[in-house]
């Protein structure tokens, strides 16, 4: 009965237009001074032992790195180095929009960032080149979503905090569902544009690939560093944050003096008023799975599921649902928040590995990225593009098939995700 209570209230509160991380607060406290005699002191001191935890300080740090390298030229170079090596092939623009997503992804950890980052420049380029504005806008918003996959992942940070799992774990079991991610985009890239007869760009010389590559290399060693550093256990994963957003300064101020310093306090601006928006959800889900486990809801939910005689197979589905139905209302790093205490108990009781589990989240927080009524992608791609959301929703629609058909390998597959960390010796 409580359980049913606390998501109507929830539910109620979101349809009034309320953001999430208030109606979450605002359910807490409805319950806790009304039903409940949790004294307010146990609220207090669980409110601070929740966010006290390591693993945050990495997102702050991550945003300030991907915001640097936004303003930095870095984008701009990795694009250049795509394209040298992938433009001459069918829809080579598109194949290097593919490409250019995934090695920014490597370096910003955001979503929306590598939307627009990549999006801004390709985009206009593409256009000019001859292709049609909705096989663009379909490359780079569904390809951006790389950014949350590909580690370093504020999403999957989130996910360690919800459930105390290993960061480096995940960083590293991300590696190859997002390289494969990438292929199955780019060869749902490379087919339209051979069927429909899509431009392609001269071949590149040797010495052009050469010469990008060089360019772009400050940029592509931040990937060395962070995931360099956690593998050889130099840093921890929230130290390899603060390391990145430090690299990130450097080059985008003194390496390609792309931003001055008249711009580097704008930067801070933003990346704190990001910051501040994404810890204080933290906050508010923090207190929500409080009240969710003095309730014994996850536990009682667990019981049931497993009395239902769903196994692994049939309760992986019916996460997959649960998560993209949440992926209509909310955006990843709520749904994740709030998800993740109450499915992953279940998860545990039926033998899925916890790092396996958090990898089906963020594959399906990708997919939620790209579709409408919430799709961040689509809402930062619009403004870029000027395209409205139900053109976009069109557009995005042959990638976002190939991403439902990888979450369904993703699922089904742990190996996929597992592989890399046991050979590393990460799990």
């Amino acid at each position: 009965m409580s359980a049913a209570i606390i998501f109507v209230l929830l539910f109620l509160l979101m349809l009034t237009g309320m953001p999430v991380s208030i109606s979450l607060g605002l359910t807490v406290l409805t319950f806790l001074f009304t039903m409940t005699q949790v004294p307010i002191e146990a609220v207090a001191l669980k409110l601070f032992t929740g966010i006290e935890k390591f693993e945050i300080m990495a997102i702050p740090f991550f945003i300030l790195a991907g915001n640097f390298l936004t303003h930095g030229g870095v984008a701009r170079r990795m694009i250049n180095f795509a394209t040298s090596m992938v433009g001459h092939w069918y829809g080579g623009l598109g194949l290097s929009g593919v490409m250019a997503c995934a090695l920014f992804a490597a370096v910003s950890g955001s979503s929306p960032a590598t939307v627009v980052a990549i999006g801004s420049i390709l985009m206009p380029a593409m256009v000019k080149a001859g292709f049609p504005k909705r096989f663009g806008a379909g490359v780079i918003t569904t390809s951006g979503a790389l950014g949350i996959l590909i580690p370093p992942s504020i999403v999957m940070v989130m996910y360690s905090v919800s459930t105390n799992t290993s960061v480096g774990a995940l960083f590293i079991a991300g590696v190859v569902p997002g390289l494969l991610l990438a292929c199955f985009l780019g060869a749902t890239t490379f087919y339209r544009a051979w069927k429909n007869g899509y431009p392609r760009q001269a071949r590149a010389s040797w010495g052009v690939r050469w010469r990008s590559f060089r360019e772009s290399i400050w940029g592509l060693l931040l990937i060395v560093v962070v995931m360099g550093g956690i593998y050889t256990g130099i840093f921890t994963p929230t130290e390899a944050a603060a390391m990145s957003a430090v690299y990130a300064f450097f080059v985008a101020v003194f390496v390609y003096k792309d931003m001055s310093f008249k711009q580097v306090p704008k930067v801070l601006l933003d990346s704190a008023n990001m910051s501040a928006m994404l810890l204080y959800i933290i906050t508010n889900a923090v207190l929500f799975s409080f009240l969710l486990t003095s309730e014994q809801i996850p536990q009682v939910m667990a019981d049931w599921l497993i009395a239902q005689g769903l196994g692994p197979i049939g309760f992986l589905l019916v996460v997959n649902i649960l998560l993209l139905l949440a992926g209509n209302v909310m955006e990843p790093s709520s749904i994740v928040l709030i998800m993740a205490p109450i499915l992953f108990p279940v998860a545990v009781k039926l033998g899925i590995d916890p790092v396996h589990f958090g990898i089906l989240i963020v594959v399906n927080m990708e997919v939620g990225m790209c579709h409408p009524p919430v799709g961040l992608n689509l809402y930062v791609a619009s403004g870029i593009t000027r395209m409205g959301i139900t053109e976009l929703t069109i557009a995005v629609w042959p990638w976002l098939l190939t991403m439902l058909v990888f979450l369904v390998l993703v699922t089904y597959w742990p190996a996929m995700s597992l592989w890399l960390p046991k050979a590393v010796g990460m799990m």
